[in-house]
C-alpha cells in the first residue's frame, strides 16, 4: 500500500523547514482561499489546508462569501488578493455555484499567485516544461508518491484514465516532461474510448480519475502493475454518522491482489494534494519576494 498520509509528512517537514528560511529572510509566506456558499465537502477541504497552513507556520487567510455573491463580486476579492503584497497564494474553492464562470474566475487571478495552476499561463508553462510555473497539486502529488515509493517511470507505459484539466491531462504533461517522475510513455483515457479495460490492461502505471466509484475492477489492471486512485467519490452508508463514506475510482478489494503498489482512498493521493499547495505556496512566496 502507497502511504499517501506519511508522504505528506515528509513534505509538509520541508515546507516547515522552507517557511523558517523564509521568515529569517523577514517573508511570511500567506495563502487566502475564498470559499464561495456552503458545501459540506469543500468546507471540509478548507478546514484542512488551514490545519496544514498551521502545521509548518504559514499565514492564511478564508473569505467565506454567500452561495448568491455575485461574479463581479467574487472578481473584486480577487483583484483585491492579486493585489495585497501580504499574500503569495489565492485559491478559491471549486466547484463554486452554477451561476459563476469559473473560467473567467480563475483567468482573473495573477499567474504568480496561482498555487492551483490552472491559470492558463501556468498550464502553458508545464505545457512547456518551465518549471517556473505551478503544477496543479493532485498531479504534483501522485508523482510526488511514485518518486518516494521508486515506481519507476522511466520508459514506462501510464495510462491515465480520465481527461480533466485539474487532473489528466496534467498528470500526462508531468508524466512525459523530462526528469525524475518522467520520461513515460502516457495515453489517456476516458469514457469514449475504445476498448476502455484492454487499454488500461496495458499500463505499468494506471492513474484513475475518471469520477466513478469503484469503476475500475481487475479487467482494469495488469498483474504487477501500480495503481494511483485519484477519485473521492461520496456514496451512501448508513452505517456512518454522516450517512456516507469516501471510496475511490478503483475497487481497492478485488484490484490489490493484482498490484506491485496501489494506493488506499482515504489515505493515499489526498493528503498530497493538500501537502503539495503548501508547496506551490512556498514556491510562489519565494518568486514574489525575489521580484523586483
Amino acid at each position: 500500500m502507497i502511504d499517501g498520509k506519511k508522504v505528506a509528512q515528509v513534505v509538509l517537514a520541508e515546507c516547515r523547514d522552507k517557511v523558517a528560511r523564509l521568515k529569517e529572510q523577514g517573508i511570511q509566506p500567506g495563502l487566502t482561499v475564498v470559499l464561495i456558499g456552503t458545501d459540506p465537502a469543500s468546507q471540509t477541504y478548507v478546514s484542512s489546508k488551514a490545519r496544514a497552513c498551521a502545521d509548518i507556520g504559514m499565514h492564511s487567510r478564508k473569505i467565506e462569501l454567500p452561495a448568491e455573491t455575485t461574479e463581479a463580486e467574487v472578481l473584486r476579492v480577487i483583484f483585491e488578493l492579486n493585489a495585497d503584497p501580504a499574500i503569495h497564494g489565492i485559491l478559491v474553492q471549486s466547484p463554486p455555484p452554477p451561476h459563476i464562470d469559473e473560467a473567467r474566475i480563475v483567468r482573473a487571478l495573477l499567474p504568480a499567485k496561482d498555487v492551483d495552476g490552472f491559470h492558463p499561463e501556468n498550464v502553458a508553462k508545464l505545457t512547456l516544461e518551465d518549471r517556473s510555473g505551478f503544477v496543479p497539486c493532485t498531479p504534483l502529488g501522485c508523482q510526488r508518491l511514485l518518486i518516494e515509493y521508486g515506481i519507476p517511470t522511466d520508459g514506462a507505459e501510464v495510462v491515465v484514465l480520465g481527461r480533466s484539466m485539474v487532473v489528466g491531462k496534467p498528470m500526462a504533461l508531468l508524466l512525459m516532461a523530462k526528469g525524475p517522475g518522467g520520461n513515460a510513455t502516457v495515453t489517456v483515457a476516458h469514457s469514449r474510448t475504445r476498448n476502455l479495460p484492454e487499454v488500461c490492461r496495458r499500463a505499468d502505471i494506471l492513474i484513475a480519475a475518471i469520477g466513478r466509484p469503484h469503476f475500475v475492477t481487475p479487467e482494469f489492471v495488469k498483474e504487477g502493475a501500480t495503481v494511483i486512485d485519484v477519485g473521492i467519490n461520496r456514496v451512501p452508508d448508513p452505517s456512518t454518522k454522516s450517512g456516507f463514506r469516501l471510496v475511490g475510482d478503483v475497487d481497492y478489494a478485488s484490484v490489490a491482489p493484482r498490484c506491485h503498489a496501489i494506493t488506499p482512498v482515504p489515505g493515499g493521493v489526498g493528503p498530497m494534494t493538500i501537502a503539495m499547495l503548501m508547496q506551490n505556496t512556498l514556491q510562489a512566496a519565494a518568486a514574489i519576494s525575489k521580484a523586483p
